[in-house]
């Protein structure tokens, strides 16, 4: 076995960690939060909304199921870098096709291990996320840190339209199974039609939507309300994604403009998009929600939902108009995790119900959003988008990392 590679991961704070290289080399910066999930770690590398960060895991062990085709939830990867207490390099798993560490090296994600994860988790919380940066090697602590210091925060970024895909497509593909693969539906003349604006969308939720029985149409953030029209959409779903919600250029008016004319479901950025576009504000959480277990509650049932999350921003509680209401609510903190418009169908949650990684309580949430579209005919501006599915390809959200 080859010798044990050093690798240092430096906080803006000055904050010193010291552990072992894999996956890339090099060195890489972004926001540093961490995630509580106990599985799923293929997930969270492969979910857009992580562009910009650098993932702490507080789970042990991480890498010992490898990385398998099935599994990702995107085109390909944002996350800056990962850091862990333990890797295994040798997966134990039949599903697995290559480690954790080689599948990061081919698409030049830096992590770190032998960290004491527990102290770095403790520090974010009381000190908040900040920026940071991961580097292999010899290096100049203080200059590492330096340069985590120099970099900007995530307040005033629009992430987003950097993940989001070039191009509009179809998209037909259901959910997996083992021994079954992924479902393949059939005709789609009399189905609804959703249209899902990419703020960095996961492929778990176009899956749920097609389990659920509708077309579905992804268009690229930038698109204007006349393209989305041509589509002849049933409703509108906004996304996940990452960065601030209230940067993202021209969200917050494509849906106010749209706010009455289709039933609308928002997911995370999505959730924060729809407030916005409705008269609410966002805000920057202390070190966000990341992870397969928080706990949410109906504010009508007092149902207890246990939840998939990860995001960094909020709306403003205090700032939503009389025409919403909240729906949930984070029992940690009490932050706004769902919000609804008395009249309109429109509603949103902060949350993940598509899981991926994580527990399938809110799943129920689709089915609420497809019961309000009504089918209209056919169009054939969306008859003539690419079909794409997971294994097709498309355009790769590998982009140009700032280091």
């Amino acid at each position: 076995m080859a010798a044990a590679v050093k690798a240092t991961l430096a906080l803006a704070d000055g904050t010193i960690f010291r552990g072992r290289a894999f996956g890339a080399e090099g060195k890489a910066g972004g926001e540093v939060v961490f995630n509580t999930s106990m599985t799923g770690y293929q997930e969270i590398l492969t979910d857009p909304s992580y562009d910009g960060q650098i993932v702490a895991m507080t789970y042990p062990e991480i890498g010992n199921v490898g990385v398998n085709r099935e599994d990702v939830e995107s085109f390909g990867t944002r996350l800056r870098g990962l850091v862990v207490r333990e890797y295994w390099r040798r997966p134990s798993n039949w599903r697995a096709r290559e480690s954790l560490g080689d599948y990061m090296a081919e698409r030049g994600i830096i992590g770190i291990e032998g960290i004491d994860t527990r102290a770095l988790v403790r520090h974010i919380r009381d000190s908040g996320a900040q920026q940071a940066v991961i580097a292999g090697g010899e290096v100049d602590e203080e200059g590492l840190a330096a340069a985590a210091a120099s970099r900007p925060g995530l307040e005033g970024m629009d992430l987003a339209t950097g993940v989001s895909t070039e191009t509009a497509y179809r998209w037909r593909e259901g959910g997996w199974s083992l021994g079954g693969g992924f479902a393949e539906p059939g005709a789609e003349v009399s189905k609804p039609l959703v249209v899902a604006v990419d703020f960095g969308i996961k492929l778990n939720i176009l899956r749920s939507l097609v389990d659920l029985g509708c077309r579905v149409a992804v268009v690229p953030a930038g698109w204007d309300v006349a393209r989305i029209k041509a589509l002849s959409p049933d409703g509108l779903f906004l996304s996940n994604g990452p960065g601030d919600p209230a940067a993202v250029e021209g969200a917050a008016q494509l849906v106010a403009a749209l706010a009455g004319e289709l039933p609308i479901f928002g997911i995370c950025l999505g959730h924060q998009i729809l407030g916005l576009a409705l008269g609410a504000k966002t805000y920057k959480l202390k070190f966000g929600h990341h992870g397969g277990n928080h706990p949410v509650a109906d504010v009508d049932t007092g149902v207890v939902e246990i939840t998939s999350q990860n995001h960094g921003f909020a709306v403003d509680g205090e700032s939503i108009p009389r025409h919403l209401r909240v729906i949930r609510t984070n029992l940690n903190d009490g932050t706004v995790e769902g919000l609804e418009h008395r009249e309109l169908p429109l509603f949103s949650v902060q949350y993940h119900p598509e899981a991926s990684p994580g527990p399938h309580d809110a799943h129920p949430l689709f089915r609420r959003f497809v019961s309000s579209l009504q089918t209209v005919s056919p169009s054939a501006d969306y008859d003539s988008l690419p079909l794409r599915s997971s294994g097709s390809g498309g355009r790769g959200l590998q982009g140009e990392r700032e280091e």
